[in-house]
């Protein structure tokens, strides 16, 4: 009950900095040939994209059973609530330039910023358990991996990387924000490419929660 108790309180927090989460999320429209059906786990709505982009991942365990299209869930990692958080972070004056993938159960969405190339990816398991497995083996093999407790971690399975990936386990889904080619401060305010890992991930649980 505790544990539950302070994952409420930390989604509280976060909802805080996301206020119109569900208005931004539901403005957007699936790329072409993505499916919008989303798992019962969460049911946000679909983001926005491109049409190809690069994969990356590290580890080999299997996720399970093969969709044939990304989730809703998945999509909106390159839809315009973390454009607009980045925006915000990195004060830009416009969306940046994004590009999307899906392949191996895996929706990728690549960002081209000035200072560098940022890769969100979600990795779709069959179920839950499968993707607590998939998690474990790749923290596992992950360098420098270091659990995120506490609140941080918003009472999901979490762990970052002293390079600046920020990954969590919701349901089946894995999440990982991929800042590692990115300097290591950015921005006017100098975040650190970690800082801006944890934020983007958090922003995009944040809106899963809100829309499941």
């Amino acid at each position: 009950m505790n544990n539950r108790k302070s994952a409420l309180a930390a989604l509280g927090l976060t909802s805080l900095l996301l206020a119109g989460c569900a208005t931004a999320a539901g403005s957007v429209s699936a790329p072409s040939g993505v499916s919008t059906t989303a798992p019962a786990a969460a049911s946000p709505a679909p983001g926005q994209s491109g049409s190809h982009g690069g994969h990356h991942s590290q580890g080999s365990a299997s996720p399970g059973t093969a969709a044939e299209a990304p989730s809703a869930a998945a999509v909106m990692v390159c839809g315009d609530q973390p454009k607009e958080r980045l925006r915000s972070i990195l004060d830009l004056d416009s969306d940046p330039h994004t590009v999307d993938n899906w392949a191996d159960s895996t929706f990728t969405c690549t960002y081209h910023l000035a200072e560098g190339t940022l890769i969100i990816s979600v990795q779709e398991a069959a179920d839950k358990a499968s993707a607590g497995k998939y998690f474990d083996a790749k923290q596992a093999l992950a360098k420098d991996a270091a659990p995120i407790e506490g609140l941080a971690n918003l009472g999901f399975p979490a762990y970052e990387t002293a390079d600046g990936s920020a990954v969590f386990q919701k349901d089946s889904f894995v999440l990982q924000v991929d800042a590692s080619g990115l300097p290591p401060t950015l921005g006017p305010e100098n975040i650190t490419r970690n800082a801006l890992a944890y934020q983007l991930s958090t922003t995009i649980l944040a809106c899963w929660v809100e829309h499941q």
